[in-house]
């Protein structure tokens, strides 16, 4: 008897361990596969479009009258009358100064100096008693309603410019005001010494509040491309030479989370942050913009914030 109760006693033992391994191991399984249903990544998403982007080179340069002109006299002699000031609007043919042209023992009527060009005195060259000769300056006159802006291009630049490329102008007088012109005039030489190409801006949308001697940021606009894909430049993802995005796919079983697909693309002009996709991404599809870095093809994500698209209109300022 003793011996059939220590046998049924260790048959228990066995199958209580066995039971307890089975267990565990079932535990640990279900374990891990709430772990894998729980591994779950927060994005930020934005959205696709369809627009227009634009690449410009941006320059500096002075505004200057686009016509200056000196006026001289048509008599040696010493100024007798100054009839006008720096800033005086003239007419052509208007006496601004009168010339004595006598000399010791001879008196000459005075000698009348007019303007040459209407417009606006933008300086005086002499005073009133002063000698003067046909070869000296009085005054000179600006057409002032006819500005434009004088840039220096460097010479690996010079390609892209032509005669009509539309530009964006800001001063420093007048922050947040843009002001727009186009390329006039491109010189046929490039300067030796510094490498440069002068051009020559008109400003469409002349303000008599600009003043010739301004400083003027400029960004020529040299590319337009209309109807292209994009999406900000930081949503783009470049290993080993590859380029590629996660685009976000609802996910069938959850309403709250989403599959991200790995999507290979072809990247065209970057400006700023907007990024052309030039193909393998469609116009509204979403993209992963924060948070892509540890994702791989078909994990999910739950989106925590959505970013703005980009604007249709690329607006150069």
């Amino acid at each position: 008897m003793n011996k059939k109760r220590l046998l049924l006693v260790l048959i228990s033992i066995l199958i209580f361990v066995s039971g307890c391994k089975k267990t565990d191991q079932s535990d640990k399984n279900t374990a891990e596969e709430n772990d894998e249903q729980l591994t779950v990544f927060a994005v930020s998403t934005t959205r696709a479009v369809k627009g227009e982007i634009k690449d410009y080179l941006q320059l500096n340069g002075d505004i200057a009258a686009r016509t200056t002109v000196d006026t001289f006299a048509d008599t040696a002699g010493k100024i007798k009358n100054l009839f006008v000031r720096v800033g005086d609007t003239v007419r052509k043919n208007q006496i601004i100064a009168e010339i004595d042209p006598s000399r010791p023992g001879m008196t000459f009527a005075a000698s009348p100096v007019k303007a040459s060009i209407s417009g606006t005195v933008t300086k005086v060259a002499v005073q009133i008693g002063a000698t003067v000769a046909p070869n000296i300056p009085i005054v000179e006159i600006s057409k002032m309603d006819e500005l434009e802006v004088i840039l220096y291009v460097a010479e690996r630049f010079i390609s892209k410019m032509s005669v009509g490329l539309t530009a964006v102008i800001k001063t420093e007088a007048f922050p947040g005001e843009l002001f727009t012109g186009r390329i006039r005039e491109i010189s046929p030489v490039v300067d030796q010494n510094s490498r440069t190409m002068e051009i020559k801006l008109n400003i469409d949308n002349n303000s008599s509040r600009l003043k010739a001697g301004m400083f003027a940021e400029v960004k020529i606009i040299t590319v337009e491309k209309k109807g292209v894909v994009k999406i900000p430049a930081e949503t783009l993802i470049n290993r080993f030479g590859e380029y590629y995005v996660f685009v976000v796919k609802k996910d069938t079983e959850s309403t709250e989370k989403g599959i991200v697909e790995r999507r290979v693309v072809v990247p065209g002009l970057r400006i700023d942050n907007q990024l052309e996709i030039a193909n393998g991404l469609l116009e509204g599809e979403i993209v992963v913009i924060r948070g892509q870095t540890l994702l791989e093809e078909g994990l999910s994500v739950k989106v925590v914030s959505t970013v703005e698209p980009l604007s249709v209109i690329d607006e150069v300022n």
